[in-house]
Formats: C-alpha cells, structure tokens, sequence
C-alpha cells in the first residue's frame, strides 16, 4: 500500500493527525491532533454540562418524571449552547477533512519523489 493511500486512512479511520504522524510530519499531526482534542472536548463538556443541569432539576423535582416533560427540558437546556457546540462541530470536520486530504497531498510528494517510498509491501 503506498504511503499516501495508508496516511489518508489512518487519518480517516483513528483522528486528524494521524497519517501526518505516519508521515513523520509531528508538528502538523501535533497542531491537528489538539485542535480536534480540543474540539471533542468542547462538544463533550457541553453535552456533560446539559445532562447534569437536566439531571438536577429532576432531582430536585422541578420536573415531572415522563418522558416528554425531561424531552423538553432536555431540548431547552440544549438551545442555549447550540451555536458555540455547532462552531466546534464544524471544526471538527473542517479539521478532520484538512487532515485526511493533506495527509494524502504529502505522501504523494513522498511516494513521487526521487527515492520516495512509492509501493510499499506491507
């Protein structure tokens, strides 16, 4: 498998920075690596933050127990933060696309370079 084919993959299959970190191409994986960290985290710490904003108010009893009345409080909570979560979506796919596509971009100049890698058997 050549080198642009394996790095675009891994890239695509485990999280943005990793064909570059196959290229042997550390700061770029490194830079997409966190900026993905940091967006998972985000998207992550928001979802955490509702569920236990939800989950106090039914302990405290502010809410009946049914499904439509924690449905509702669920999708309120949810309102709030929507636009700075959507922001880190978006970035999260921008970075993972970034990632697969250049990963691909740079092992091809490697594969075709003189004395590049090209076909490896692996």
């Amino acid at each position: 498998m050549k080198s642009s084919t394996k790095a675009a993959l891994l890239s695509c299959f485990v999280f943005p920075g990793a064909g570059h970190w196959y290229l042997k191409r550390y700061m770029l994986a490194l830079m997409l690596f966190f900026g993905a960290a940091a967006a998972v985290y985000f998207i992550a710490s928001s979802a955490f933050d509702t569920a236990l904003k939800v989950a106090e108010q039914i302990q405290s009893g502010g809410i009946p127990l049914d499904v439509q009345s924690i449905a509702e409080l669920v999708s309120q909570q949810t309102r709030t933060s929507v636009e700075s979560t959507n922001s880190a979506f978006i970035a999260l796919i921008a970075l993972w696309f970034i990632g697969i596509f250049d990963s691909y971009r740079v092992g091809r100049a490697i594969d075709n370079a003189p004395g590049g890698a090209g076909e490896k058997e692996t």
